[in-house]
């Protein structure tokens, strides 16, 4: 199973009797899984079915989910709403009192607000459940063609993300492999080091001396950074090929091996392992931004 992006786009369209409807699902990154939902009037029923369809699938990302939905012509009426147009004409004889004004035409009663009224045919309550569920195997279409892309996206950054840790690799092995690394390069350093030391004329007895030496060779040595780093680039190629939703667990893998690498970078005392640290550091910074995608 590949590793799933938590970016993607998805739609679907349906239709029951004189009713059709649009579902449009847009996901972005996120910490956790968070839904917004925008629903038509009448529909609102649907929300909790709605987050129970998605997180069956989804477990990460911030997805927005609208339906929009149209009645045919002829099948809605308008009604007056004789309560509300009482008020108005209350409203307009007490302004006539005060005001020399014409009465008002009837289009312009008629364009207030609440005055007429959208009435929607009456439905069963068969009806009703045939139509939320012919909905909501709408959505399950759509939800369907976002795991497609989010997955097809994750394809996509599963490639990516092993070249990192690919180039990571070389970048060790390069590292563990440097000839600064020999005894006799680190012997020569030490010497060098433990001269300037002495020239400087400070009063160090031979126990001292050897304890500085000890203490150089300690702080130069970078085994166990190669070790730890090559451990965590086990963990990320097994990570991606996980079944299991992965993205937590590599951006924190990813700040391990951020972590090692300064570590790395602060012990070197020589150019090419400095700067094979700084190469380190960037690509790790490149696949840290890029595991945030992944679900």
């Amino acid at each position: 199973m590949t590793i799933k992006s938590m970016t993607g786009f998805a739609r679907s369209d349906g239709a029951l009797g004189s009713l059709s409807w649009h579902w449009e699902i847009r996901s972005v990154n996120g910490r956790g899984l968070d839904l917004r939902l925008r629903l038509p009037p009448g529909h609102e029923g649907l929300e909790a079915r709605i987050r129970e369809a998605v997180g069956r699938r989804i477990t990460r990302g911030s997805l927005s989910i609208n339906l929009n939905v149209k009645r045919s012509e002829g099948e809605t009426r308008l009604k007056l709403n004789e309560a509300a147009l009482a008020q108005v004409l209350a409203a307009l004889d007490g302004l006539a009192a005060r005001l020399a004004t014409a009465p008002p035409q009837p289009e312009a009663l008629l364009a207030i607000k609440g005055v007429l009224e959208v009435v929607e045919p009456e439905e069963s309550e068969a009806e009703l459940q045939a139509r939320n569920a012919a909905m909501l195997a709408g959505l399950s279409e759509a939800l369907e063609g976002m795991v497609r892309a989010r997955e097809a996206e994750g394809r996509h950054l599963s490639a990516i993300v092993l070249e990192q840790v690919a180039t990571i690799e070389r970048l060790v092995s390069r590292v563990a492999a440097s000839p600064s690394r020999s005894p006799e390069a680190i012997r020569q350093r030490l010497k060098e080091q433990l001269e300037r030391l002495i020239e400087t004329g400070a009063p160090l007895d031979e126990g001292r001396l050897y304890q500085e030496a000890a203490l150089l060779a300690t702080r130069s040595d970078v085994e166990e950074e190669l070790k730890r780093l090559g451990a965590h680039i086990a963990s990320a190629r097994e990570l991606i090929g996980s079944d299991a939703p992965a993205g937590r667990r590599l951006d924190f893998l990813a700040q391990e091996f951020n972590r090692e690498a300064n570590t790395l970078c602060a012990k070197s005392n020589d150019p090419e392992t400095t700067r094979a640290g700084l190469e380190l550091k960037a690509v790790i910074d490149q696949m840290r931004e890029q595991v945030q995608n992944i679900e």
